[in-house]
């Protein structure tokens, strides 16, 4: 019965996608990329970096005009996990957004607050064993979550620029919500992590909703032991993001969303007593954005946390 619950929600999640066309991947508002979590057993505390850069205003095969914009986007983000007893976790992402555009028609930026989210996760099952004479653990967590419409929304960006994605805010000003799943395979020092995300996003008071987004990666890590003090992991992946086209008035898909991203993955974290850091670079590898009006480029994360 539980293999049959577990394959339902994984399919539930990966059906869900399968006609969406995308929001702008991974930039803007509502990154939902989570990794590999901090090694911990109780509760952790952390900031994590972010470094993202989006061409926008792109004439109609992709190649620059004298109108486009270059869009950086960075965020400082406080997050944490608790975990509550032997079966439930919870994750929490307190966002600072810096956003920063320059084009021949005028510079512009904006900073502040992003969009807070929770998320809790249900353990379904974890396991320890042996293959042979190594050792296998593997976990399955599965949750949802909500996003607050804590970060400052502008309509007058939207009305301002109508050829350019809606991704230039701090925030949504809509509460929305999120299915999530993370599982976790280990056999001795390699292992391989996934996590889905699907995130359901609200009409604002602006009549205006970002499309339904789903992230996914895959990584695969191998753990080398230090004088048993230090655990450094090297890893490896695929990130993937896609999600439907904006709507607005209820009813007009937005032309200028809509896409997908596919971004190789490569990074490394450090464990240690009292103190876990890492970092990956994420290399756009294939994208489709806006029906080619916009273009992302690569990507810079790094993180540092505290377990108490």
């Amino acid at each position: 019965m539980k293999k049959k619950l577990i394959i339902g929600f994984l399919l539930i999640l990966f059906n869900g996608t399968a006609a969406l066309a995308c929001d702008i991947c991974g930039c803007g508002v509502g990154s939902y990329y989570l990794g590999i979590l901090p090694e911990y057993n109780k509760r952790f505390i952390g900031l994590r970096y972010q470094h993202k850069k989006l061409s926008t205003h792109l004439g109609p095969l992709g190649e620059r005009t004298p109108i486009t914009a270059d869009e950086t986007y960075q965020s400082a983000e406080l997050w944490g996990g608790w975990n509550i007893g032997q079966r439930f976790r919870v994750l929490a992402f307190v966002p600072y957004n810096f956003n920063e555009r320059k084009s021949q028609t005028g510079d512009g930026s904006k900073n502040g607050l992003g969009d807070i989210a929770i998320m809790g996760y249900y353990k379904l099952f974890d396991k320890m064993g042996t293959v042979g004479s190594k050792m296998m653990v593997q976990s399955l967590w599965i949750g949802g979550g909500i996003k607050a419409p804590t970060g400052k929304y502008e309509p007058s960006e939207r009305l301002a620029i109508q050829e350019s994605p809606n991704n230039f805010q701090l925030g949504t000003e809509s509460t929305d919500f999120t299915l999530n799943a993370a599982y976790d395979i280990r056999y001795n020092d390699l292992g391989l992590n996934a996590n889905v995300n699907y995130k359901m996003n609200t009409e604002n008071k602006y009549d205006y909703r970002y499309g339904n987004k789903f992230t996914s990666n895959v990584i695969v890590y191998y753990k080398i032991r230090i004088a048993e003090k230090v655990t450094v992991a090297p890893n490896a992946g695929v990130l993937y993001e896609t999600a439907d086209k904006d709507v607005e008035l209820k009813k007009y898909d937005v032309a200028v969303s809509g896409g997908y991203s596919l971004s190789a993955i490569a990074g490394v974290e450090v464990g240690m007593k009292g103190l876990s850091f890492g970092a990956n670079y994420q290399n756009v590898r294939s994208q489709e954005l806006a029906g080619g009006r916009a273009y992302a480029g690569n990507r810079v994360m790094v993180h540092l946390s505290l377990p108490f």
